[in-house]
């Protein structure tokens, strides 16, 4: 007996479902040819369409006063005053990073600087979030230094700073490693450029590289999918950058929008021209006509919908009227940037390609846009929340040496020097980085004023697995709280929601609890969500990652002459701690790498008492009462300590009365490991202190001396003591060891 086969449907090996096809089907009234299969498929896979998280996403706050340009654009926009305005997104590249994290790096990298000069902004600064599994691991080791290559090799040609950023290393991303991008950029307000298509008979120009099969497929195979056995074949799906044709890019796309040639302008990104016509035409209310012989191509005998879905880099797509092709061909000839003509707008609201004169296909653009199927998530509490959320203290083994303690903490792979990492980046080009990496945030002044900005990232995807709501709560507050230990009032979101299979209805609980909590603390803190991205289907044969929304923030800082930073600096000092301390090691560093554990409630937070910590520290700071700021969050208090006397080469005695009375090793543990929320160290000067408690008062915000900065150890009570040479030699060491290489901090 033959065994039949089944063949598979084409449009279900493009990711489209049954129902998907039909609703096609019903839109054009006939069955789609490929070409508009394949256009379907990418604008209405996960990646583009959003059609998981399209619903709850309207419930984050995302308006101003300052609010220019919130989401629906190619990067958010906020005025900063004085007819300035910052310009700032974050995106994910995940799925090509694990497979090639050279290119998938490189590439993510060159993807966001094109949302932010696709809104007339330069490019300032790009700062990165990054997950891998443990280092332990060869692979990990192999995706860590390909990933910080890319970012490295792609960010330092085009000649924008990487300033900040994070990592982590936790067993969850062991099959899907997480690479995120956030960039910046200044503009003139009045330069502001939006990626909407008008006037019908205006020119449709294609900028910057030839198209080839690189990126084919991208968002709908490899960043709308699991992993699984087929990941390696994807590898055709990754991009390639050339990032020396993307600095002329970014320089063309300026001087043309500078001398007003341009009636829009947009990044070709995922989905590659498809998106970008289609997207521009729909806000536009137009339609757009393609003509595929014109569009440059590096590689023979491409069809049709492969050049219209290939996401080939350093590309964009520019709207000109007629009468200013002439100079806009200058433009580029003197930039060495190609540019062709390849179609025009209309007033038919449809995207047309067309192919030596013949018509091969047409399709409303509204479709492509709005008409994306949206499916409200099925939720159910995970069950794994039931082993996770009680701890059995009493059978743990705590240990009486907790200076060995601190050590092995100090060595851990998530609390140890990031300096290797950063090292690899060029982080003072364009001269006007003021706080480098390695601070709570990065600081870049505002040339021709005396304001500046704090930038960073945060998300932790272990509190988020333990608690998604509470966990995503923490993630804005320590953004805004390490931008307040800078002297920075936060002013902005960009965010990028990692989390596994939103078909599942576990993921989707994940997912609606953390929308939900990243919500109320924007609310609370009075922060926007201007701009972001969602990337779904981070699995690995079945095997979610934690969910990790990390939260991209900027602010702004009126004086740059008042910039803190963590690091102790003047012997004699005391040492103050903000905040309450509760002794919460569910969750934390140290039950992790101690313990071997993932487990408990993470650290509960008060967003009313958050609010007023944080601007209790803006305010002492903007008055210049303290010398340094640094706040408190994982490996809890004693990790603190410890980085503000390495970071200043400079010991410090400290009594924590509350150590006094303990009358366990776990109860000590508690205090010094415990990551309690809203807290801050400061140092300052013994005579400013009474003002610092005036302040204090005033603000219902509690306040306590812990001890003085001085000598060249860190003593805590009568259980820690260790020279700060020996925690800079084991904290600087770490990471580099770990890779078998030299370190560089």
């Amino acid at each position: 007996m033959v065994k039949k086969v089944v063949k598979t449907p084409k449009y279900e090996e493009l990711g489209l479902t049954k129902f998907e096809y039909h609703q096609i089907i019903n839109v054009l009234g006939r069955e789609p040819n490929l070409v508009e299969l394949a256009i379907y498929s990418l604008m209405w896979s996960e990646h583009c369409g959003y059609k998981h998280s399209k619903l709850l996403l309207k419930k984050l706050p995302t308006k101003a006063d300052y609010v220019i340009q919130g989401p629906g654009e190619n990067a958010g926009v906020i005025d900063l005053g004085d007819g300035l305005a910052l310009a700032m997104k974050m995106e994910s590249h995940n799925h090509p990073s694990a497979i090639e994290p050279f290119q998938g790096a490189a590439t993510g990298v060159g993807g966001i600087v094109r949302d932010i000069f696709a809104m007339g902004a330069r490019p300032t600064a790009s700062l990165n979030s990054l997950r891998f599994g443990k280092l332990d691991q060869p692979r990990q080791q192999y995706l860590l230094e390909g990933v910080v290559y890319g970012i490295g090799s792609y960010g330092n040609c085009l000649g924008v700073p990487t300033v900040g950023g994070e990592v982590y290393f936790e067993d969850s991303y062991q099959g899907n490693c997480l690479v995120n991008a956030m960039t910046i950029g200044l503009l003139s307000k009045d330069k502001l450029t939006k990626a909407s298509a008008a006037g019908a008979g205006n020119l449709v120009v294609l900028l910057g590289a030839k198209t080839g099969r690189d990126g084919i497929g991208g968002a709908s195979v490899l960043a709308s999918q699991e992993f699984d056995q087929t990941s390696e074949e994807k590898r055709p799906s990754v991009q390639v950058g050339d990032p020396f044709a993307e600095k002329l890019l970014i320089e063309a796309c300026l001087e043309l929008l500078d001398k007003n040639l341009l009636v829009a302008l947009g990044d070709l990104g995922a989905a590659g021209i498809t998106s970008s016509a289609s997207e521009m035409a729909s806000r536009g209310e137009v339609g757009i006509d393609i003509e595929i012989d014109r569009i440059p191509l590096r590689e023979a005998d491409m069809e049709t919908w492969e050049i219209m879905i290939s996401e080939s880099q350093e590309r964009m797509l520019a709207i000109v009227e007629q009468k200013n092709l002439p100079k806009l061909l200058e433009v580029c000839q003197h930039w060495q940037v190609p540019a062709s003509v390849i179609g025009k707008v209309t007033d038919e609201l449809f995207l047309r390609v067309y192919r030596n004169g013949n018509l091969e296909a047409s399709i409303p653009v509204k479709s492509l846009t709005e008409g994306v199927p949206v499916y409200p998530l099925e939720v159910k509490e995970p069950d794994y929340l039931r082993q996770t959320s009680e701890v059995d203290w009493e059978s743990l083994k705590f240990s009486k040496d907790n200076s060995e303690t601190l050590l092995t903490l100090l060595a851990s792979d998530n609390l140890c020097s990031r300096a290797w990492i950063y090292h690899q980046y060029d982080y003072q080009v364009q001269t006007n980085t003021v706080v480098k990496p390695g601070a709570d945030s990065a600081v870049l002044r505002l040339r021709g004023s005396k304001k500046a900005i704090a930038l960073t990232t945060d998300g932790n995807g272990r509190y988020c697995y333990l608690d998604p709501f509470v966990g995503s709560q923490i993630a804005v507050a320590e953004a805004a709280r390490n931008l307040t230990c800078s002297g920075a009032t936060p002013l902005a979101i960009t965010d990028c929601l990692n989390f596994g299979n939103p078909e599942k209805p576990e993921i989707g609980w994940q997912f609606k609890q953390s929308i939900e909590g990243i919500s109320q603390a924007c609310r609370q803190l009075s922060v926007p969500v201007i701009s972001g991205n969602v990337s779904f289907y981070n699995e690995s044969f079945g095997k979610p990652i934690y969910p990790t929304p990390v939260i991209g923030m900027v602010g702004l800082i009126e004086d740059v002459n008042l910039v803190c930073q963590p690091e102790f600096n003047q012997a004699g000092d005391l040492i103050v701690l903000v905040g309450s301390t509760r002794g919460e090691l569910g969750g934390s560093e140290y039950l992790r790498t101690i313990h071997g554990l993932v487990a408990g409630q993470p650290p509960s937070i008060d967003l009313e008492e958050e609010k007023a910590n944080q601007q209790f520290c803006r305010q002492a700071i903007k008055r210049n009462l303290i010398n340094s700021a640094h706040d408190c969050s994982e490996g809890g208090l004693a990790i603190a300590l410890a980085e503000c006397c390495i970071l200043g080469s400079i010991g410090a005695t400290v009594n924590l009365s509350p150590l006094n009375n303990c009358q366990s090793e776990f109860e000590q543990a508690r205090l010094l490991f415990g990551e309690d929320q809203s807290r801050f160290l400061l140092s300052l000067p013994e005579r400013n202190f009474k003002l610092l408690k005036n302040l204090s008062e005033s603000l219902e915000v509690k306040l306590e001396i812990i001890g003085k900065v001085g000598d060249d150890r860190l003593i805590i009570n009568d259980t820690i003591s260790l020279s700060v040479k020996e925690m800079a030699n084991v904290w600087s060491r770490a990471l580099a060891s770990r890779l078998g290489q030299v370190a560089n901090g």
